[in-house]
Parts: C-alpha cells; sequence; structure tokens
C-alpha cells in the first residue's frame, strides 16, 4: 500500500507541473491528477477530482510565473 502511495504522490506531483495557461486548463488538468491519485489508491474519484481541481487551480493562480 505504501507503494502505491508514492506512486500516486509522483504521478500527482508529475501531472501538475503543467499547469495550463488558462483557469479551465488548469482545472482539468489537476482534476486528472487528482483523479488518479485516487484512483491508484482506491479512493474516491470524485473527491481526488475535486481536490485536485482546486489544488492545482490555487497553486497556479498564485504562482503564475512557475507554470
Amino acid at each position: 500500500m505504501q507503494l502505491k502511495s508514492c506512486l500516486a504522490i509522483a504521478a500527482s506531483v508529475a501531472t501538475l507541473s503543467g499547469c495550463g495557461d488558462t483557469l479551465p486548463e488548469q482545472a482539468l488538468i489537476g482534476a486528472g491528477a487528482g483523479a488518479g491519485a485516487a484512483a491508484v489508491v482506491d479512493g474516491s474519484l470524485a473527491t481526488g477530482a475535486l481536490v485536485g481541481a482546486a489544488g492545482n487551480v490555487a497553486y497556479c493562480q498564485s504562482n503564475p510565473g512557475r507554470c
């Protein structure tokens, strides 16, 4: 189980590194990363997508130069 968690975190970080140029792109990329991480750790896909979208949008909007 620990390996799955590490893989999920690595996949999320790799996906979030491609933020997207617009707000909808940022939300979609984050949702995909969150849902993917949730699938790997057998969590709720909807919750993972929601958290991923919110996290990616918040990060990209706070750090526009890093996206």
